[in-house]
């Protein structure tokens, strides 16, 4: 009886202890992503066009996400996401990106990635809580710069805007290929629960205090490109 106790005291220990580390990567990876976010609003003239970052219907963020590798080439690393409701942006779902290509490839390295999801199928594709990203239409590299151009397609029928940023330096980024899907473990860390992507992007799941910082990041990155709109509207 008393081994079958110490047993089970021992297992709850490490899952406390793993439930700490788990929460601790979490507020750290929230963190990260809104230094991404801020610093992506405040460098207009060489980030995400104003009115690519006001069209979008969700943002994604995976800071340092790693990619590269010999022989086999490879991407992953865990972010967050947000989309648009009646009532703002909806609390933070936790993501994971991975996939890889064949190829001779030398050298890792780590990139922030930013993911617009422009349109209604393309929200509908993150709600599923698991999608390959193919292109031909349903991925591209986002436009650079203070506005998009005229010349480019980005409003027609691309579902996702893909940018990554390497040494402060923002630049669209082909993603085909990668996976996108929920992070479980992260999710069951932050809400107590494995609540769906439904629920969190819909804005059915409060925005818990951790993630405030966040969302305030989303918040006024939006609301910039909102205002830079204007400005630019009244000249």
């Amino acid at each position: 009886m008393k081994r079958f106790i110490a047993f089970l005291l021992m297992g709850w220990l490490a899952s406390f202890a793993w439930a700490g580390e788990q929460k601790k990567d979490v507020t750290e990876r929230l963190q990260m992503a809104t230094d991404v976010l801020s610093q992506m609003a405040s460098a207009p003239d060489k980030g995400i066009p104003e009115e690519v970052l006001d069209s979008a219907k969700c943002i994604a963020v995976v800071p340092n996400l790693v990619k590269g590798g010999f022989i086999f080439g490879g991407k992953h690393g865990r972010g967050v996401a947000t989309c648009r409701t009646a009532k703002g942006w909806s609390a933070p779902a936790f993501i994971s990106v991975g996939g890889g290509t064949a190829g001779l490839q030398i050298g890792v390295e780590g990139v922030d990635l930013i993911m617009l999801i422009m349109n209604d199928k393309g929200m509908q594709q993150l709600l599923s809580s698991k999608f390959q990203i193919s292109g031909e239409g349903s991925a591209a590299a986002g436009p650079v710069g203070r506005h998009a151009s005229a010349g480019t397609d980005w409003k027609m029928d691309t579902e996702m805007l893909t940018y990554s940023r390497s040494h402060g330096v923002f630049a669209g980024l082909t993603l085909e290929g990668a996976v996108v899907q929920q992070d479980t473990d992260s999710t069951i860390s932050v809400y107590g629960r494995d609540a769906s992507f439904q629920s969190v992007l819909q804005g059915k799941v409060a925005t818990p205090e951790m993630a405030k910082g966040f969302m305030k990041a989303v918040t006024n990155a939006a609301h910039k490109a909102k205002l830079q709109e204007a400005r630019e509207e009244k000249k």
